[in-house]
């Protein structure tokens, strides 16, 4: 299990407990938290489950696939070198302690 703390546009934050192998954007959908849609139910389809990790924690994810980044080059909104897709994050206890913060708008 895992410890995220999302962190919505508005400030404020989420902390939830996800069982191992769920993806972050399942974790957030499920318990409401604004600013992460899933419009494509974790397919890589879509971007709009868009989040900025920590540069500092890239490390501790497995790197994007080539779909994910096509998604984030060519769909999210406002790419930084943090941007990665919620569906694509599975939760670990690798990845306990976690912080994702959502921006402003999804596309």
């Amino acid at each position: 299990m895992a410890n995220i703390t999302y962190i919505e546009a508005s400030g404020q934050a989420t902390t939830l407990k996800l069982a191992d192998g769920w993806s972050l954007m399942q974790g957030a959908t499920a318990n409401g938290v604004d600013g992460i849609l899933g419009e494509c139910g974790g397919s890589c389809a879509c971007a709009t489950c868009h989040c900025y990790v920590d540069e500092a924690r890239l490390a501790d994810l497995p790197p994007a696939s080539d779909n994910e980044l096509a998604m984030l080059d060519n769909v999210a909104a406002e790419r930084r070198p943090g941007s990665r897709l919620a569906c694509q994050i599975k939760a670990s206890a690798a990845l306990d302690g976690l912080i994702i913060h959502l921006p402003d708008m999804q596309e």
